[in-house]
């Protein structure tokens, strides 16, 4: 992992955190993307203070002018983006008749519409290298619907779909495509006001041990390729 670029988009949330840090100790060029700047930035001081190598770029996932100037911005000044992990998301569970019309809006513009636009943005430069990771994460809820999942699972089963298609396009491109299903993870997503399930994240699966499904999946040699991985807290195990 010595001195490679990878962009991880959504790092100051829990698993993004996690990664990143993970990645930092490894000897990789950590570029930590997003909107929380000031997070960030407190980060990468962390990383950088323990003698990693982070930097804060700004990014909008729903706007393609502000993913195309990150994307520019890593590539002049860093080198070829070698892993692309997109870290990012909202989160809903609610019945759908009580879901409001811009809440639908803004899951389905950050967790689709965002991861699809981020890939875009990256895969030309990995096509052209012929090598390169894109790190997907639906999360479980993106495989295995539950009660008030409807529009969750509706913007991450896109995402898993989005991605299978990708591997269509780009067979002969170098690139690996990795889907990783972690169920339960206990982070931030469960405190948002439309997260409506009561959840024991003691019984969770942490964010580091997200981080390593994800260490492990963008560390598999060429030509090799870890393309789809379930991980469940063993109180949820087979669903």
């Amino acid at each position: 992992m010595k001195d490679q670029v990878v962009l991880i988009v959504g790092a100051t949330g829990g698993i993004g955190q996690a990664t990143a840090t993970l990645f930092a100790k490894a000897g990789a060029k950590v570029v930590l993307a997003g909107r929380n700047r000031a997070a960030a930035e407190t980060l990468a001081s962390t990383l950088n203070g323990a003698g990693g190598e982070a930097y804060v770029m700004d990014v909008d996932v729903t706007d393609p002018e502000s993913i195309d100037r990150l994307v520019q911005e890593v590539v002049t000044n860093l080198g070829a983006i070698d892993i692309l992990v997109n870290a990012f998301g909202v989160g809903i569970i609610q019945p759908i008749a009580d879901a409001s019309v811009d809440d639908i809006k803004r899951i389905l513009d950050v967790n689709t519409l965002g991861t699809i636009l981020m890939t875009k943005a990256v895969i030309p430069h990995m096509a052209e290298r012929k090598s390169g990771k894109v790190i997907q994460i639906p999360g479980i809820i993106g495989k295995h619907v539950m009660r008030g999942s409807s529009v969750y699972s509706a913007s991450k089963f896109a995402v898993a779909g989005f991605t299978k298609a990708l591997v269509e396009d780009h067979k002969r491109d170098g690139i690996g495509f990795s889907l990783l299903y972690l169920g339960g993870v206990g982070t931030p997503f469960w405190d948002s006001d439309i997260v409506q399930m009561r959840v024991q994240k003691e019984k969770m699966l942490t964010a580091e041990e997200a981080a390593k499904a994800i260490y492990y999946a963008a560390s598999q040699p060429q030509p090799g390729v870890l393309n789809e991985m379930v991980i469940q807290p063993d109180s949820h195990q087979m669903v």
